[in-house]
């Protein structure tokens, strides 16, 4: 792709995030929440309400929404070079009952990398050529927005990579999404991972759970390590989709992957 020639494999930073309601069903909400989230979920879905669907049915979905969901993993992973010039696929995860943690761990690490775009933020000397861009499939209509709305719900600084409110999308070159490279324009060109995965002749990363139970995994079996083994094949096979955008599959079956064990192993004390 003639738009990816002048991206540096090394500097594109590969991201999924994991979103589920924010309370485990309906009863509870807050009190004060329950009218915004009836008035919220008649609107937006119409048609299932017309059908009788409940408003406590219609909970399940909450996760979509930044206003009622929380963000329980965000996995990131990226290409680097070792010493003896092999390619590696680093992944690491941030994931945590507490979204704030999670939110932080994550703006933490963005916030050594500037965005590669010259006029986004002409303070940074570093930016343009030597930064850095950000990949997810639906990125630009999903995680990316999704990560700044909830970071601004904990109070938190939103890292420039991030911080992208007011900006026309063309002025944002620095984020990038396999969803939308493969639109070509057509604003109908929706594609799921798997889908768009299995074109290609990559595996799928829906092996285990899909989208459709994050919620009820973390809520019901409270397995968040499965959600972070999900999170992090869906970065996997984001990063193999990149690398035929880019003419590049053939690299693939030499990369070494690493895992960043999760959760982070605590350092060992040495006594004296």
């Amino acid at each position: 792709m003639h738009i990816l020639r002048h991206v540096d494999l090394t500097k594109v930073f590969f991201v999924d995030i994991e979103t589920v309601p924010c309370h485990s069903c309906h009863d509870e909400l807050p009190e004060t929440h329950r009218p915004l989230w009836e008035k919220f979920s008649t609107k937006r879905h119409a048609k299932e309400v017309a059908d009788g669907k409940t408003h406590p049915e219609l909970y399940e979905k909450a996760g979509l929404y930044a206003e009622f969901g929380k963000v329980v993993c965000i996995s990131v992973g990226y290409f680097r070079y070792l010493k003896d010039d092999a390619l590696e696929f680093r992944v690491k995860s941030f994931a945590d009952d507490d979204e704030c943690a999670v939110l932080s761990g994550f703006g933490k690490f963005l916030e050594r990398f500037p965005p590669a775009s010259q006029d986004y933020r002409p303070k940074l000397d570093t930016a343009g050529k030597d930064g850095y861009y950000l990949c997810a499939h639906n990125g630009r209509e999903f995680d990316y927005g999704y990560m700044g709305r909830r970071m601004l719900i904990c109070g938190q600084p939103i890292p420039p990579m991030l911080d992208i409110a007011g900006h026309k999308p063309w002025d944002l070159p620095h984020l990038l999404d396999t969803m939308d490279l493969w639109k070509f324009g057509d604003n109908k060109g929706h594609i799921s991972l798997p889908l768009l995965a299995g074109v290609f002749g990559i595996p799928s990363p829906k092996d285990d759970i899909d989208g459709s139970q994050v919620g009820y995994t973390y809520w019901t079996e409270k397995n968040l390590k499965r959600i972070v083994t999900y999170c992090e094949k869906d970065v996997i096979t984001t990063a193999r989709v990149y690398l035929h955008y880019t003419g590049q599959k053939a690299l693939w079956p030499e990369v070494q992957v690493t895992h960043t064990a999760w959760p982070a192993v605590p350092a060992m004390r040495v006594m004296a």
